[in-house]
């Protein structure tokens, strides 16, 4: 405001504007709170001053195990391990140098492994557009797949999992020519088919005592992945008539099998001493005496098999005697206690000394035609207090079978399995009818 009109105002007015302005110049001269905590600095050139920074919120933390780093679009080459190339040579291959190999194989536990490498194993390389390595894929199972991923100037591997479902699947047939065959028919894998004979394998003679009309039944557990059949799982139910006797094997929560009473399948003694894949002739009723030709009894079971075939031990034991003579050819017999010995004639090669403490299944020699024999075959006998027994169906001595609490709680989980392996059964007789019509 002009002075001349200041001049010209009451003396009331100049005496409030006058106060007013006074009022304003010292609120805008007194200090605010900020001004009064924190004084002015002054610096100086050339000095060093400490700053005030949160290093912790600027650390670079390491990557969590759920984590996937982010990554560009990227164009990707695909090598097939061959026989004799090192990943050395892969990587070359793609075009690859070898400082990437060292950095990429060196960045952690996960990608060490990749140098044990196998013919057949498959690597992806995923590049940017400046051709530099970004990822690297390596399924290890239809399950696992390692990925390794590139972060600034070194690599980071994760192992990605697919969730794995167990469902139960059945199988049955009626044997027409052989257990195998109608296995196979059934849709049975041979590690199956295999693991089915074991299961009975105490009960039944599968290499001399299977017979057209025989029937099984098995409840498995079958695995997928993303909705594909990745393979089978254990055996969980199985019965299997033979000569119009029925056996039930269940699997326990502790993996082993009993019956539907609760005592063990496992026997101190094998039925057969051999594995019947390799035994001919295993339909025929009424076999000949190797020698003579007759068809009569005598002191054992003789298994016809190609040369070489394994013959395993029927039970645990001690090898009473390991040699030869030209009536026996090369020989093992094996006492398994004060009341059992088993003697195998005939055959190529013995696996075993005298004096040798032999397991169960343990492979003791293999098949062959030694001795006063007219062709390769195993004459297997079973002594019970020195007496010959037919081994095929003599009674057994039996692993533990379960008591108490615990048997009472297996039979209610075997009534369940049994009644879901009738229950598929039934399924399948209902729906024959259909599968005959179509076919």
């Amino acid at each position: 405001m002009p002075i001349s009109i200041f001049r010209r105002l009451p003396r009331m007015h100049q005496l409030l504007i006058a106060s007013l302005s006074t009022v304003i110049v010292l609120l805008m001269l007194w200090p605010n709170n900020e001004s009064r905590s924190q004084p002015e600095r002054k610096f100086e050139i050339g000095k060093l001053y400490p700053l005030d920074i949160d290093h912790s919120a600027l650390a670079m933390r390491p990557m969590e195990n759920n984590e996937t780093p982010l990554v560009p679009s990227l164009t990707w080459k695909e090598h097939k391990i061959k026989s004799g190339e090192s990943l050395a040579v892969v990587f070359d291959k793609v075009g690859l140098s070898p400082s990437t190999l060292y950095r990429l194989v060196n960045a952690d536990q996960g990608t060490k492994g990749l140098t044990d490498l196998r013919p057949g194993d498959k690597l992806r390389f995923g590049f940017d557009e400046n051709n530099e390595l970004i990822q690297l894929i390596q399924p290890k199972s239809v399950t696992e797949t390692l990925v390794v991923t590139r972060t600034a100037d070194s690599y980071f591997s994760k192992v990605e999992s697919k969730k794995v479902d167990t469902q139960l699947n059945f199988a049955q047939a009626v044997i027409t020519s052989s257990f195998w065959s109608a296995a196979d028919k059934a849709g049975l894998t041979a590690n199956q088919i295999m693991e089915i004979a074991g299961l009975f394998g105490w009960d039944i003679d599968f290499a001399l005592d299977i017979r057209q009309g025989d029937s099984f039944s098995v409840l498995f557990e079958e695995q997928f992945v993303e909705g594909e059949a990745i393979g089978r799982g254990d055996i969980i139910a199985a019965t299997f008539t033979n000569l119009g006797q029925t056996f039930t094997a269940i699997r326990s929560e502790d993996g082993k099998y009993y019956d539907q009473f609760g005592s063990a399948m496992r026997k101190a003694f094998l039925r057969s001493p051999i594995n019947f894949r390799y035994v001919s002739s295993n339909f025929n009723p009424r076999r000949l005496h190797p020698v003579t030709g007759k068809v009569r009894a005598h002191r054992g079971t003789d298994y016809v098999a190609p040369v070489g075939t394994p013959i395993w031990a029927a039970g645990d034991g001690v090898v009473m005697k390991s040699a030869y003579n030209k009536f026996n050819g090369n020989y093992v017999f094996i006492r398994h206690s004060s009341t059992y010995i088993t003697k195998y004639l005939h055959m190529t090669k013995r696996k075993v000394k005298t004096g040798q403490r032999v397991k169960q299944g343990q492979v003791i020699g293999t098949l062959g035609g030694t001795g006063r024999v007219t062709g390769p075959h195993l004459h297997y006998e079973f002594l019970v207090n020195g007496v010959h027994k037919n081994p095929r169906t003599v009674k057994l001595p039996q692993a533990r079978s379960l008591k108490g609490q615990e048997k009472r709680k297996f039979i209610e989980y075997a009534n369940e399995r049994l009644a879901q392996l009738n229950q598929f059964s039934q399924l399948i007789a209902d729906n024959s009818p259909l599968i005959n019509n179509r076919s």
